[in-house]
């Protein structure tokens, strides 16, 4: 019953508003209900009263500083500092004020003011840890993970058991640590005709402000043989949201191409989508061009990827396509994955393409991978799991298949 006559209250407010240029209400009943509407996602119904309220009670702190969250909410950071800043400067020692007007200026990617305000808010709050932590926050924002640190160190010396401070340590530790070194041992076991065929690869990766850099040496034994190769994988960063891809590599066994290279650009879009652009060359006896497109989504801790690739040639152009989710734990290291995908790829090599090029990239495929990624609790080691099963096409025999079953176990060892 109470609800109800809040509600009414509400309406007659707003009703009154659009007849008057004054609240006459009951300030605080006409707050509580702006707050249960706010948090019912009718956001504006609650702004027009929390406004209305304000005209009659422009220092209703309160009012202001929730009107000034919401903008927030919304997205119009400008529109929220300005109440932010009315508040505080009427009565500074407000901490949630202060918290919501710093993570304001953190959500609008204002780093630098972040930290101004923190400072303010430092000489009312001396030590304050939910201050503090915002600080450190700031200052990763800025790149400045040295500093964010030691801010971090300070509140885990008063207080050991902070989880926030303690999970913040161990994520700018990562960061932190600019180099990596991985293997990679992976094995394919065929229905017929070939024996296993067993992979390897040993890799370095280097963090950069401009990118990362990786390294491998990859080498297997197959068809009876074995082969190496060498490549060098980068990725520069060129603006915010604008990067690319860059691959060469190199190698003298047949099992590999003579040579190989490619390049592609990624953009982020709104939303949390990416999408991408490139190609890849392969030189065997010949040169296989392929391009390659993406389409990625990001949601929450779920991650979303179609990949095509189209390589020109004779009688006509092959095509081959996958679709890969992934569901994110803690960080980008920790995850659940599933590819399904159809066609030739041109990164697995699989297939003696010595002088059938073109026969190889139009052969049929499908394809169905999973894969767990998971860290050690100090997040030093990186470890990955992937089984697989393959439908492929057999190069000398067209319209025969075979199934291929793949395992393989990643680990990587993060270091200053």
């Amino acid at each position: 019953m109470r609800k109800h006559v809040l509600i009414i209250v509400v309406l007659l407010s707003a009703y009154a508003f659009g007849q008057e240029t004054e609240f006459k209400g009951d300030p605080d009943a006409s707050f509580e209900v702006a707050r249960k509407l706010a948090f019912d996602s009718k956001r504006q119904e609650a702004q027009d009263t929390l406004r209305f309220i304000l005209t009659k009670y422009p220092d209703y702190h309160d009012v202001r500083s929730f009107l000034g969250t919401t903008y927030s909410w919304d997205g119009e950071y400008k529109k929220a500092a300005q109440e932010f800043d009315y508040v505080l400067d009427k009565s500074p020692e407000r901490l949630d004020t202060w918290e919501a007007a710093i993570n304001n200026e953190l959500y609008r990617t204002a780093p630098y003011n972040a930290i101004k305000m923190v400072e303010k808010a430092l000489g009312y709050f001396p030590e304050n840890e939910t201050l503090l932590y915002l600080q450190a926050s700031a200052q990763s924002a800025t790149n400045n993970k040295e500093q964010a640190l030691i801010i971090i160190d300070k509140i885990l010396v008063k207080n050991p058991t902070n989880e926030k401070a303690i999970e913040f340590k161990q994520s700018l530790l990562n960061d932190l640590r600019h180099n990596i070194i991985g293997l990679i041992t992976a094995v394919d076991l065929y229905s017929e005709v070939f024996d296993p065929m067993q992979y390897y690869s040993l890799r370095y990766i280097r963090r950069t402000k401009y990118g990362s850099i990786h390294a491998r040496f990859n080498y297997s034994e197959r068809f009876g043989s074995t082969g190496s190769q060498v490549e060098v994988d980068m990725y520069p960063t060129i603006s915010q949201g604008f990067y690319a891809y860059l691959n060469v590599g190199v190698s003298d066994s047949y099992l590999y191409p003579k040579l190989r290279y490619g390049a592609e650009l990624y953009k982020s879009l709104l939303k949390g989508f990416e999408v991408s652009l490139g190609f890849r060359s392969l030189k065997y006896s010949e040169t296989t061009n392929i391009y390659s497109g993406s389409l990625g989504w990001y949601t929450g801790n779920s991650y979303f990827l179609f990949r095509s690739y189209v390589t020109p040639g004779d009688p006509g152009a092959s095509m081959s396509g996958s679709l890969t989710y992934r569901k994110y734990g803690k960080d980008m290291f920790n995850y659940f994955s599933v590819e399904a995908g159809m066609g030739f790829s041109p990164d697995i090599y699989r297939l003696d393409f010595e002088g059938v090029e073109n026969v190889i990239v139009n052969l049929q495929s499908q394809k169905l991978n999973f894969g767990y990624f998971f860290s050690s609790k100090n997040d030093r080691n990186y470890w990955g799991l992937q089984a697989g099963v393959s439908h492929q096409e057999i190069s000398f025999d067209p319209g025969s298949y075979l199934w291929i079953y793949s395992l393989s176990v990643s680990w990587d060892f993060n270091f200053k």
